[in-house]
């Protein structure tokens, strides 16, 4: 179900109550199962496009926020049933269903949960999950929380095994790759569980063989098993406009939006053996200032920058 803007769950009394009444004490008995696998088309929502395609190496930081009740028994963007009770999420450019390791970047409390919707498209949030996976993870009565999601492989369909290892080709020549030249790089460059690489002009550390390329087969499926992995110590909020690999590129960005007088910088990083300079404001240590930062960006006609967590 392509869902028009959903709104932030908002911190509040409001929303904690809410939530009480939610998903978790309905007598609805939700259907399991049921779906097709799906990438979809572009598709443009409040000036934004997004371009959904395969991801195996997909690793991103941000902020992950939750939803539920108002979904509830309502069917997924790829046709299964969304249970609040469930581990799943919803993602802009994942294929559905694929499974994906969440990582609350606070408290290390890292869970599995299987993507299966399209969203969350409020401005700087880059997951939603159900309300089962952000209990686990920590963060359901805050609303949202500093996250790293990192791609496992694609999912379990009706009740069978997933689809075929390699990507038909009506379905990889169907959608267009996305018009920019940016390349769009995570910030945190760890594994979870291994020690925090560094992250300014020079090389990360040395990737363990569970970090390689996933399988297109998840070997992990949501279970509700919580584990717990190395996170930082601190980490910080940053709004991202672009990552290029000519520093020129990086340059023009950075003046055509207002350059150092509207707080834009532009910091190099080292990944993979190839120099990246990504131009972004911050550090910011509140959601709310990151939010602004955003949407100030945004009001500029950057509407690719997004909120990314480094340290």
């Amino acid at each position: 179900m392509l869902r028009s803007l959903r709104p932030l769950i908002a911190v509040s009394s409001l929303a904690v109550l809410a939530a009480a009444c939610s998903s978790t004490s309905s007598p609805i008995s939700i259907p399991k199962g049921g779906g097709y696998y799906k990438v979809g088309k572009p598709y443009q929502i409040n000036g934004t496009w997004y371009y959904p395609k395969e991801q195996p190496d997909y690793d991103e930081t941000g902020i992950a926020s939750w939803y539920g009740p108002t979904f509830y028994g309502k069917k997924t963007a790829n046709g299964e049933i969304f249970d609040a009770n469930s581990l799943s999420a919803a993602h802009r450019t994942l294929p559905m269903p694929v499974n994906v390791r969440v990582t609350n970047l606070g408290n290390g409390k890292s869970v599995v949960v299987r993507v299966n919707d399209r969203g969350p498209y409020a401005k700087g949030r880059i997951i939603d999950l159900s309300e089962r996976a952000a209990q686990l993870l920590g963060y359901y009565r805050q609303g949202t929380a500093r996250v790293r999601v990192t791609y496992l492989g694609r999912a379990s369909l009706n009740g069978g095994p997933p689809p075929q290892d390699l990507t038909p080709p009506v379905i990889a020549k169907a959608v267009p790759a996305a018009p920019t030249k940016k390349i769009d790089t995570a910030a945190l460059d760890i594994v979870p569980g291994t020690p925090v690489a560094s992250m300014v002009e020079t090389a990360p550390l040395p990737m363990p063989a569970a970090s390689a390329p996933p399988s297109p087969i998840s070997d992990q499926e949501p279970t509700g098993e919580v584990d717990k992995v190395a996170v930082p110590a601190v980490t910080h909020l940053y709004v991202q406009a672009g990552a290029f690999s000519d520093y020129q590129n990086a340059v023009r960005l950075q003046s055509r939006l207002g350059g150092k007088a509207n707080g834009l910088n532009v910091s190099p990083i080292v990944r993979n053996g190839v120099r990246l300079y990504r131009v972004r404001m911050g550090p910011f240590n509140d959601v709310n200032e990151a939010d602004e930062a955003l949407a100030r960006l945004s009001g500029l006609g950057n509407n690719d920058a997004q909120i990314v967590v480094d340290r």
